[in-house]
């Protein structure tokens, strides 16, 4: 039987589902990395590190929620407090004490964060960032980095997965394409020439450990330097945090490198795994979004309503999320968690002789697949040897037979084969996890896939 086969006997119940999903929605999915052939799990429950499908399947989970639940699927606390909320209603139209309380507790972490202001998702985030920034400077062009993901809207849809040139994505004017300026990551000289020669860029964008939350690493003192170069050029700095916040430290990317940016955008982990997000940053931007302060100083205030704009029951999650990563060590347990998996799927590469390798930062793990046949001992891999388009490079026949197999095996990922370990996961799961992973290798070779560059 084939891996595609057993992973269809596996999962009758998700098959039949996703039958009837694709009559009703485009690729029967509704977020694009969901989509996989012949079809994805359709989880029924979860709790801790462990989700189920509606087949009664488990798997131990380094989705994680897309990265949002650090604390592990219905963490009681979070669970309460949000049921408590909803309970005394969804939408006030107004404001509540809890909003108050969430600032306050986004300002205790994170060094930067003079003011806040609440968005409903990532993508909103950084589109009101980006708005900030021009607004302030009274500049237009974003300076991005290739790969790096700041949600789908179109100041930042070139340039991620494609159009690398930054030509205009479907759907989005070349004018606007125009705007965001793509340089290869990492290279500080591309940087300075490039604000050297032109007299428009309104803010530097990056995600602070590198696209997707460093499977193209960036050294902190790109982080450094770049923060260096911008305060000297009159430039923003503006990190995408929406991953790393909260993650890579409880106080996010800028405090575990010691680099304050002028505003950062934060959700999934802010929002305690509910819909949420955040813009943060120095007041004299921020006050952009300020009545009094337009009125005063006489400019043209930004604009921002939003009917879910913090929503009282994210509100009641984010403060008890927050809450605990200040005064636990889930943190620090999810980072360790993750060195363990990592060591452990290189030592089951090693063994079955594949030169691939696993790695990555704080508690994310990502899975290098080596289409270019470089010489690789998974135990000693330097992913900053690597070119970025080539440390992102993955063949969709090999990934794919690979997730069906880590499917089978108990163990779901994300699609790049990478994800986010959790203060939910213990010794017990991560050494499950390596064993399945090895199973799943094991079936790769057994079935001709061609694994060995």
């Amino acid at each position: 039987m084939s891996i595609t086969e057993a992973y269809q006997a596996h999962t009758p119940g998700s098959a039949a589902l996703a039958r009837e999903a694709t009559a009703l929605f485009p690729s029967g999915v509704t977020h694009d990395s969901r989509y996989m052939k012949p079809h994805g799990i359709y989880v029924a429950r979860a709790a801790g590190a462990h989700k189920w499908d509606v087949d009664g399947n488990r798997y131990i989970d380094f989705y994680g929620g897309h990265g949002a639940l650090i604390l592990g699927h219905a963490h009681p606390a979070i669970t309460q407090a949000a049921a408590e909320a909803l309970a005394s209603g969804t939408q006030f139209g107004a404001n509540h004490a809890t909003e108050i309380a969430w600032g306050r507790a986004i300002q205790a972490l994170v060094p930067s964060a003079q003011r806040v202001r609440f968005t409903s998702s990532g993508t909103e985030a950084t589109l009101m960032a980006i708005r900030l920034v021009r607004a302030f400077t009274g500049r237009s062009t974003i300076l991005r980095f290739r790969g790096h993901y700041h949600g789908w809207h179109d100041h930042a849809a070139s340039g991620v997965s494609s159009h690398f040139d930054g030509a205009a994505s479907p759907g989005v004017t070349a004018e606007t394409a125009a705007r965001s300026l793509l340089l290869d990551p990492g290279d500080i000289a591309a940087v300075r020439a490039a604000i050297a020669a032109s007299g428009d860029i309104a803010a530097v964008m990056l995600e602070p450990t590198g696209s997707s939350f460093g499977q193209v690493p960036l050294r902190p003192e790109f982080l450094h330097e770049l923060r260096q170069l911008t305060e000297a050029e009159g430039v923003l700095l503006l990190f995408d945090e929406v991953v790393t916040g909260f993650r890579v430290s409880r106080g996010g990317a800028q405090a575990a490198f010691g680099v304050r940016p002028d505003l950062s955008c934060f959700a999934k982990i802010v929002a305690g795994g509910l819909p949420g997000a955040a813009v943060a940053g120095r007041s004299d931007i921020m006050d952009r979004l300020d009545f009094a302060a337009a009125s005063q100083a006489g400019f043209d205030k930004l604009q921002h309503p939003g009917t879910f704009n913090a929503n009282p029951v994210s509100a009641a999650a984010g403060v008890m999320m927050l809450s605990i990563l200040a005064n636990t060590d889930a943190n620090d347990h999810a980072d360790a968690m993750a060195v363990t998996l990592r060591d452990g799927m290189n030592e089951a590469l090693e063994q079955a002789g594949l030169p691939w390798a696993a790695y990555g930062t704080s508690s994310g793990f990502h899975l290098f697949m080596n289409l270019h046949g470089r010489s690789v001992t998974p135990t000693r891999f330097d992913p900053h040897a690597v070119p970025w388009d080539e440390l992102r490079a993955a063949d969709p026949a090999i990934a794919g037979a690979m997730r069906r197999a880590l499917l089978i095996n108990g163990v779901d990922t994300n699609g790049r084969l990478g994800g986010f370990t959790s203060a939910a996961h213990r010794p017990s799961d991560i050494a499950e996890a390596v064993a399945a992973f090895a199973r799943a290798l094991d079936m790769l070779i057994a079935e001709g896939v061609p694994v060995k560059a």
